[in-house]
């Protein structure tokens, strides 16, 4: 099972960091342009909500049934995982910094539909989703 949802949840990756890039630079560029917000401005930015979500999900599953996880720190425990840096990337930093990144995706998307016109959508959408793909970009273990 852990192999498999590694699998998924590596591959997956690629769609969501795609996904977020193109919604972010979409925000960006319908908030530079002083672009009317348009059916594909909202299902860009639904597309990358939907995407992040998933992957939020296969991460929560592999969190608790990677070696590298959840099982990671209740064996070495946490003063050890923090010393070493690929244990306390996989078992504290990636999963946190994942979270934060659905959250502001979650919150860049909730707050742009309360706005009435184009423009501050758009900046919700651009300031929100510009954050969460910087930290996503950092957190992700190239390796």
């Amino acid at each position: 099972m852990y192999t498999t949802v590694q699998f998924i949840h590596s591959y997956w990756a690629y769609i969501v960091v795609f996904v977020v890039l193109i919604a972010t630079i979409n925000a960006i560029a319908g908030f530079m342009g002083n672009k009317e917000y348009g059916p594909k401005d909202f299902r860009l930015a639904l597309f990358a909500l939907i995407t992040t979500h998933i992957q939020f999900l296969i991460g929560a599953v592999l969190y608790f049934v990677s070696p590298l996880g959840f099982q990671n720190i209740g064996n070495t425990g946490m003063g050890e995982i923090m010393k070493n840096s690929t244990f306390r990337l996989y078992a504290v930093e990636h999963p946190l910094i994942m979270i934060l990144v659905a959250v502001f995706i979650t919150i860049g998307y909730s707050k742009h539909k309360k706005k009435l016109v184009s423009k501050p959508k758009f900046k919700m959408l651009a300031i929100f989703y510009a954050i969460a793909l910087v930290l996503l970009l950092s957190r992700i273990p190239w390796a």
